[in-house]
């Protein structure tokens, strides 16, 4: 898997990405949503999310982890999310209709520019967003204008690919069917991957205290239910959202046949590495 270090994202395709995939994360936003909190809530503890507080979340997606941050931040407190295109809105948008309580303002921007007051939020989350920016010191510049003195922000991205079964098994069953992807699409999920690299940019852009912690769970799930579905539709949905029915047949028999070359018993462990960086303004 190609690095941060030969890898950037590219804006124009980071928009064509997202406004692609925007239907695939709203349509399994709430099937996801109990297992999308098991990482949610380490971030918001990591970013130290109280009640009461003004809370940014970038890359908001399809409301993660907004919504649950609207959950602890409660009514005296409040949530904005912002993320790139409006077709990865939609779904937190509609989720936020049915919020009970005081539900997260969602708006369209760029984590690059943000179009917010200087020092107006006590904490700032974003969940698996900044790889994805092409210009990662511009972002957290603006991180660090929004954020009140003594504010935190907190920053969760992938392990490496070899750590996440979930995507290297979807990874290489995808590359067998469609063959290589010319655009590497995948790549910029792994451009924080090694420990140390975001912190020393988060480091540099004057965040103080910063801190790093691996999340490394293991889930054992039945090979008889397809798990990996959301994931393959979500990560994967520029190249196979047009994919013919014969060929989605195929891609789906090759995804099956990888995780069943994994299982013991019919039961395949699942691992994942995620972590979470975080740093607090002067």
């Amino acid at each position: 898997m190609t690095t941060q270090h030969q890898v950037l994202p590219d804006a124009a395709l980071e928009r064509a990405r997202w406004t692609a995939s925007g239907p695939a994360w709203d349509r399994w936003s709430d099937p996801m949503a109990d297992m999308a909190d098991r990482l949610n809530l380490p971030l918001l503890d990591a970013c130290g999310v109280m009640p009461g507080e003004a809370v940014l979340d970038l890359a908001s997606g399809a409301g993660e982890p907004a919504l649950s941050a609207a959950k602890r931040v409660g009514p005296g407190g409040s949530v904005h999310g912002v993320d790139l295109v409006e077709a990865m809105l939609a779904g937190a948008v509609r989720r936020a209709s049915a919020f009970d309580g005081p539900p997260p303002r969602f708006t369209v921007g760029d984590m690059t520019a943000l179009p917010f007051a200087d020092g107006q939020f006590d904490r700032v989350t974003c969940r698996f967003g900044i790889m994805f920016v092409p210009d990662t010191r511009a972002c957290l510049a603006e991180t660090v204008r929004v954020l009140r003195p003594h504010g935190k922000a907190a920053f969760m991205v992938w392990g490496p690919l070899a750590d996440n079964t979930l995507f290297r098994e979807l990874d290489q069953a995808v590359t067998e069917i469609l063959g290589p992807d010319p655009t590497n699409a995948l790549a910029p999920l792994f451009r924080f991957d090694q420990p140390g690299t975001l912190a020393r940019l988060m480091e540099e852009s004057g965040l103080r205290n910063v801190s790093e912690q691996s999340l490394r769970p293991t889930a054992r799930v039945p090979l008889e239910k397809p798990f990996w579905r959301a994931s393959l539709d979500m990560a994967f949905a520029p190249r196979i959202s047009a994919a013919p029915a014969d060929i989605r047949e195929r891609l789906d028999a090759a995804v099956t046949a990888h995780f069943a070359a994994l299982s013991v018993e019919g039961i395949c462990a699942l691992h994942l590495h995620a972590m979470i960086v975080s740093g607090e303004r002067g």
